[in-house]
């Protein structure tokens, strides 16, 4: 018999009227769509493995796929408090290969804690993983787990390209760090296989990144998730550029108080467009790309520059359905139940024949990928629009995405940077009404419950994992003399965004 359904008031999709809780994972068996996957990164010391990941793991938690990456040299830190030298990484120093083994050992029982218990669907492996050994026993792992195994590897036969970026030698005499850094790549590079795509590995499902991203070799995708990673690795590049963000100036409707429309800019919104002007001007961006919505009031900004600029439909404010045009107070008159819910889940909640933000960011997807693509880029855009794309970049999650401060006429400057992206808010001087709206008091009290079995709640890439997971090996290993001029120390942990200033945060 058919089976009733009752449609979920925030998220306007229908639910089956049952409680039934979601299929749990098999441990073996056939590989189902949705099995959770661990992506094992491959390559060379200074490859940019950690860059790719991190990168990768914040454009899918920023999709909604909750993803977490384990790097196992943070879990060597954690054992072997004090680096020495590249003596610990050479093939015949028999005890600091057992600790690295129990290293790479626990940072997969945590992967399999992550994508069992904790809801999350997939891992990133952050290791060296460059002999058929240790990929074999990652292999097995994955197998009597029933996880799907996605390698990355990264190649680079450019010395040029090759970046010294490890915390071990943080604070170090930089020519004494190389030095040392030159001799434990040497250790790596004796007994490196790469991926055989031809051959041994032939069976494996993977891409070679070749010397950043210069050549592309794929083999055997199994699923629609790992052709998205593929497409977003082929996509991404690291040459410096900067992204200007900004809405459009003051609308008509702004200064009523009324939300979505197709409404022009008011006097101080054409004020704004002009100084805008003068402040592109002055950055002297060589080929700067502009782009704006297809709505009337981010045109006439980008009409005040003088240059060319593209519309793209994607760009458009979110859809409020049937409160298009009205004021807060109108909608909690006429449609107080909506108005609530929306209280209750900013992110989820869907405008009756309208849009949720979890909409808006499967629209704004290609946009983001075209943004990686290009070099400078001025997005002149909306309120919910400008929220989704800052989200990506300094890597927020969904709780915080609807409450992210993005006032008129203020430009944020995105710098990418190593792991992450430093904002700069700039204030053009133009007084604008102030549309933001707080997060309720109501809403601060705790997350809510899923409305949907079988979902996913995309968030932030998780932090690494303070409690301690790993007992001390230090006394397997002989402690030598440090580097001069080294002063060892923990491992920093900044998230991408952290220097933005307050009014950037989220309220």
């Amino acid at each position: 018999m058919p089976m009733e359904l009752t449609q979920s008031r925030i998220q306007k999709i229908w639910l089956p009227n049952d409680n039934r809780p979601a299929l749990p994972r098999r441990s073996c068996g056939p590989q189902l769509a949705n099995s959770p996957t661990v992506i094992v990164m491959v390559g060379l010391p200074a490859r940019g493995k950690t860059y790719i990941s991190k990168k990768l793991t914040r454009y899918l938690n920023w999709i909604g796929v909750p993803t977490k990456v384990f790097n196992v040299g943070e879990y060597r830190r954690e054992a072997v408090k004090h680096y020495s030298s590249y003596d610990f990484f050479r093939p015949d120093n028999e005890e600091a290969m057992k600790v690295r083994r129990q290293c790479a050992m626990a940072a997969l029982r945590d992967v399999k804690l992550y994508l069992t218990e904790e809801a999350g669907q997939i891992a990133v492996f952050d290791a060296t993983n460059t002999t058929r050994e240790r990929r074999d026993m990652i292999l097995n792992f994955a197998k009597e787990n029933g996880f799907k195994v996605f390698f990355i590897e990264s190649v680079c036969n450019d010395p040029n390209e090759v970046k010294l970026s490890s915390p071990d030698y943080r604070d170090c005499n930089s020519t004494d760090a190389m030095e040392d850094f030159m001799k434990r790549i040497n250790c790596y590079q004796a007994s490196y296989q790469p991926l055989d795509p031809d051959d041994y590995d032939r069976e494996l499902s993977l891409i070679k990144v070749i010397d950043v991203g210069r050549r592309f070799l794929v083999n055997r995708v199994q699923d629609h998730i790992q052709s998205r990673i593929v497409y977003y690795l082929m996509n991404i590049h690291v040459q410096p550029r900067t992204i200007y963000l900004c809405r459009h100036g003051e609308s008509e409707f702004n200064l009523k108080g009324r939300i979505g429309g197709d409404s022009g800019l008011s006097n101080r919104g054409k004020k704004f467009a002009v100084a805008l002007n003068k402040f592109v001007e002055e950055q002297n961006l060589k080929d700067l790309k502009i782009w704006t919505s297809q709505l009337k009031r981010t045109i006439q900004t980008a009409e005040a520059l003088q240059l060319p600029y593209e519309q793209w439909k994607a760009l458009n404010e979110i859809d409020a359905g049937v409160c298009e045009e009205m004021t807060y107070e109108e909608i909690r008159e006429q449609h107080p139940e909506e108005f609530a819910l929306r209280d209750q889940d900013k992110y989820y909640y869907r405008y009756p024949s309208g849009e949720s933000y979890q909409d808006l960011v499967q629209r704004l997807e290609p946009v983001i990928m075209e943004l990686e693509r290009q070099e400078n880029v001025l997005v002149i855009c909306h309120q919910a629009v400008m929220r989704c794309l800052l989200a990506y970049f300094l890597d927020k999650s969904a709780d915080e995405m609807p409450y992210l401060k993005c006032p008129l006429h203020t430009v944020l400057k995105l710098t990418p940077v190593a792991y992450g992206c430093r904002v700069e808010s700039i204030s053009l001087n133009i007084e604008a009404v102030n549309t933001h709206r707080d997060r309720p008091e109501e809403a601060k009290k705790g997350p809510n419950p899923l409305m949907r079995r079988n979902s996913v709640t995309p968030l932030a890439s998780p932090e690494p994992t303070k409690k301690p997971r790993i007992n001390s090996f230090e006394e397997h290993v002989a402690v030598s003399s440090a580097l001069p001029g080294c002063v060892p120390q923990e491992v920093p942990t900044q998230m991408p965004g952290q220097n933005m200033n307050n009014s950037q945060k989220p309220s």
